[in-house]
């Protein structure tokens, strides 16, 4: 069984080394088969060149990249860079140190005792969380949940926002080329598709860290997205 990790990067530069680190150290401990496909959209700060390196030291075997002319989105940035994987299963998380890979082996662990389609990674059951963030955040973020889970069909999923999730890699090769959605209603869209094709779901407790290096891409034009995003899914899905 091999693993494939799909980064999305986009001015990553100091956090690209220390995720890859964590990543390379949790799987080489367990003692599982791995690759990290970066794909970067044009970072001004220099992130293909940390990417290049990374590469030069580890083999092409275990980090490829993806490199786009600009910044092209995130559910775009996902299908180039599946298309770039050799792994039966597929993670996908954020390069900002946000996930800690540690989460992962609990990940397998939960798909392989349950057969489960996706793992998803969340902060709103027993044993999840955030750290790092004040207290309008978490408001933010607990209503835009609750807004999403209420509104739409995503099945029992508790954190329809986090992008923290395992795959089956037939199930990512069926689901991304559905999605319409952009933002974070990206995230929403897989589940919603998820649960209509029966796929099953389940779900593990991680802590989600802000971001140390680099500036949060949350602002307003992300939330308003967002809304829009979640009106059109209400309608259409």
């Amino acid at each position: 069984m091999k693993y494939s990790v799909i980064l999305p990067t986009y001015n990553e530069r100091e956090n690209l080394p220390l995720i890859f680190y964590m990543l390379h150290k949790t799987f080489t401990k367990t003692a599982l088969s791995f690759e990290v496909v970066i794909v970067d959209d044009s970072s001004p700060d220099g992130t293909l060149e940390i990417a290049q390196k990374l590469q030069k030291v580890y083999t092409d075997n275990v980090v490829k990249i993806v490199s786009r002319p600009g910044k092209l989105g995130l559910g775009t940035a996902y299908i180039a860079g599946l298309k770039e994987c050799t792994g039966d299963r597929v993670i996908l998380m954020d390069a900002d140190l946000s996930h800690h890979p540690k989460f992962i082996p609990q990940m397998i662990l939960k798909m392989n005792a349950g057969d489960f389609d996706i793992v998803s990674g969340t902060r709103y059951r027993k044993g999840g969380g955030v750290a790092g963030w004040d207290l309008k955040r978490k408001i933010t973020s607990r209503g835009a949940n609750f807004l999403a889970k209420f509104l739409l069909h995503a099945g029992n999923a508790s954190d329809l926002t986090g992008s923290f999730r395992l795959y089956k890699r037939e199930v990512l090769e069926k689901i991304l080329p559905q999605i319409k959605s952009k933002g974070y209603a990206f995230q929403m869209e897989i589940l919603i598709l998820a649960n209509k094709a029966k796929m099953t779901v389940g779900e593990v407790p991680i802590t989600f860290v802000d971001r140390i290096y680099g500036e949060s891409k949350l602002g307003a034009n992300e939330i308003i997205l967002y809304l829009k995003g979640l009106i059109k899914l209400f309608f259409t899905t």
